[in-house]
């Protein structure tokens, strides 16, 4: 059977890793032209980002981020524990407390993304967060060493021209942000 557009049918398929958090396949390929192929697919939980915003700006959290070997600014996001389970929405209003305590009066989705559709199967929602009440955190032994910090709507932009916010996600997200206030 060849996907949607007609160009690949998948033949076989093996797991090569897994853990509580990911996936890993290797998939064997036939494209329309009959010349064969692999690709390997990580399967991750889809995840909420919400841009908690107040006054001139909005709240951001900071963490070491192993694999780039680096703290990096960027917006609450998370997915749901091995074994949790809710709606997009909640998933959010979870995120956007446990990372930074706040608690959304009012919750916009502002739309749905891909990750890394080249790559994983991963896509995430967005949410406008406002009306924030503060609360404490709820932060994983993972988060210990996060911290969260307001930051005014012009020294974010300064943050990405100067190379301090880049994280892809975070980035799509305010740029949905963006287009959402023209």
């Amino acid at each position: 059977m060849f996907l949607q557009d007609g160009r690949v049918r998948t033949t076989g398929s093996r797991e090569v890793y897994r853990n509580p958090w990911i996936r890993v396949r290797e998939d064997r390929v036939e494209r329309a032209d009959g010349s064969g192929g692999v690709y390997s697919v990580v399967e991750k939980p889809h995840f909420a980002l919400v841009l908690p915003q107040e006054r001139d700006g909005f709240w951001l959290v900071e963490q070491f981020r192993y694999p780039v070997g680096r703290r990096a600014w960027e917006f609450p996001q998370g997915t749901w524990t091995a074994g949790s389970d809710g709606s997009p929405e909640e998933l959010a209003r979870a995120e956007l407390a446990e990372k930074t305590g706040l608690r959304a009066g009012s919750l916009r989705h502002l739309g749905h993304l891909d990750l890394a559709p080249g790559l994983s199967t991963q896509e995430f929602d967005v949410w406008l967060a406002t009306d924030l009440t503060p609360g404490p955190t709820a932060r994983e032994a993972t988060e210990a060493d996060m911290r969260h910090a307001f930051v005014a709507e012009d020294e974010l932009r300064a943050m990405v021209r100067g190379g301090r916010f880049t994280d892809g996600p975070s980035l799509a997200a305010y740029g949905l942000l963006l287009l959402d206030r023209t």
